[in-house]
């Protein structure tokens, strides 16, 4: 049996495939979901999202978002989701320093929204780069 995965960000519905596992970075840590798994909505934070079909493994590095999983389906919901060929190595590392830089600018307002976004930035920058030196380091 399979699982029926749908990725769609705000721009566009970036994947819609039949594949045999789904790993992706969940609110509680890394979480593996088969055919049959318990149904749940779970909060999706920045990171990397694998699948796995036929014996290959792709990734993709992910934003926040959410994620539900209903019957054999996985419905993922985030802002970003790129692969590696969509990373311009050069401008996330550029990205990751001015949003670095602009963290420690606000260390001291440590309750504030611009911190939490600053953050996820970061984490999304940092995804971002593990997918494309993984890949490129192969």
């Amino acid at each position: 049996m399979s699982l029926q995965l749908e990725i769609v960000t705000p721009e566009k519905r970036v994947l819609s495939e039949t594949v045999d596992i789904v790993v992706l970075p969940g609110s509680e840590g890394e979480l593996g979901i088969l055919t049959s798994h318990v149904p749940l909505v779970t909060a999706l934070k920045p990171g990397e999202l694998s699948y796995t079909k036929a014996g290959k493994t792709e990734s993709l590095a992910v934003g926040t978002g959410f994620v539900e999983v209903s019957g054999d389906k996985v419905s993922v919901l985030t802002d970003m989701a790129m692969g590696e060929g969509d990373i311009d190595e050069k401008a996330v590392e550029e990205a990751l320093a001015r949003a670095q830089e602009r963290l420690e600018n606000l260390k001291h307002d440590t309750g504030s929204e611009e911190l939490a976004m600053v953050q996820a930035m970061i984490q999304k920058s940092m995804a971002q780069l593990h997918i494309k030196r993984r890949r490129t380091s192969i």
